[in-house]
């Protein structure tokens, strides 16, 4: 993990927290909970947190000299977070979710001890919250067998100067981000809509962060979801290419479990017209002279493409 990038800001900070705060109004528990034994890791985290916004964001954040009240000026909001639970308030102040694991001293295993997320979809914390690793992870293809005993481990082992960051991706209808079971938009997933456009599809990536506090030696697991419209990915070289492999090749009950199926019927035929399109332009190339085609594969600086970098500054307006 790049750690100047921990916890990022951007232009939807203020309706990002206005958002979470009115989730949390109408789900209450469903998006932030807190079990005995998890005060120390909650305390901790919200402290580096804000010490990590107050240096990175000092024209934006401060901390009182008494060290009782957060001043957050894009928010015109002040926090005594003497009094207020931590996980409150990272929700009304960080919009990024938060899950704190616990190893137990019983089993040596760890377990979901508290949290703050307000962007995940089928599941929310009063599904999740007091469970093993393998527990919640249980829905997710060949997690127990082929993933279960590492990832155990190296929670076990893993050091405080070593966070770790990768992004987890998925198709969607629109830009749904709290979706509890039995909501509405669970229906979308089950239909292909005769309808749907190819503006109404967006790329979903939850950027994910982990990292073992200190302190309390819990370990934070915390992500942000971004929504990337599928059509963005016309000038990106190589990118329709790839995803269509994996819409067309992938295992089975992966993707099942990932359920792009409700949009398919509109992604794959425009990610075939931009991929036709892309090899026209001469924007894919063999990689030698003997191959007449591009041999699809992972890129060599996975996940940037060539010209990431300036179509980035183009779109942050410089």
């Amino acid at each position: 993990m790049e750690s100047d990038w921990w916890l990022e800001v951007d232009s939807l900070y203020v309706s990002r927290i206005k958002e979470r705060q009115e989730l949390f109004r109408k789900y209450g528990s469903k998006v932030l909970d807190f079990l005995p034994g998890s005060e120390l890791a909650c305390k901790e985290l919200m402290e580096m947190s804000l010490q990590f916004y107050c240096a990175r964001y000092p024209a934006h954040f401060s901390i009182s000299s008494d060290k009782s009240t957060f001043h957050n000026n894009l928010l015109q909001a002040d926090t005594d977070i003497k009094s207020m639970h931590p996980l409150h308030v990272l929700l009304n102040n960080v919009p990024e979710d938060f899950a704190i694991v616990l190893r137990n001293d019983r089993d040596g295993m760890y377990y979901f001890r508290a949290g703050v997320i307000c962007s995940s979809l089928g599941w929310n914390v009063a599904t999740k919250i007091g469970m093993q690793l393998q527990e919640i992870h249980g829905p997710i293809p060949d997690y127990k067998e082929k993933m279960s005993f590492s990832m155990d481990r190296y929670f076990s082992k893993m050091p405080t100067s070593a966070p770790i960051q990768r992004g987890s991706w998925g198709l969607e209808v629109g830009t749904p981000l709290f979706m509890p079971p039995g909501h509405p938009h669970e229906k979308l997933r089950d239909i292909q809509k005769a309808d749907l456009t190819i503006e109404d599809c967006n790329l979903r990536v939850d950027w994910q962060t982990l990292r073992r506090l200190p302190l309390s030696a819990g370990i934070v697991f915390n992500f942000t979801a971004l929504f990337t419209p599928v059509k963005e990915f016309r000038d990106e070289p190589y990118i329709p290419a790839l995803v269509l492999k994996i819409l067309k090749e992938g295992k089975k009950s992966l993707m099942e479990y990932k359920n792009t199926w409700h949009v398919e019927h509109v992604c794959i035929p425009e990610l075939e017209e931009y991929a036709k399109e892309q090899v026209a332009k001469g924007l894919v190339k063999p990689e030698t002279a003997e191959e007449e085609t591009w041999n699809v594969t992972t890129l060599v600086e996975s996940p940037y493409f060539p010209g990431w970098e300036e179509k980035w500054h183009r779109q942050q307006g410089f």
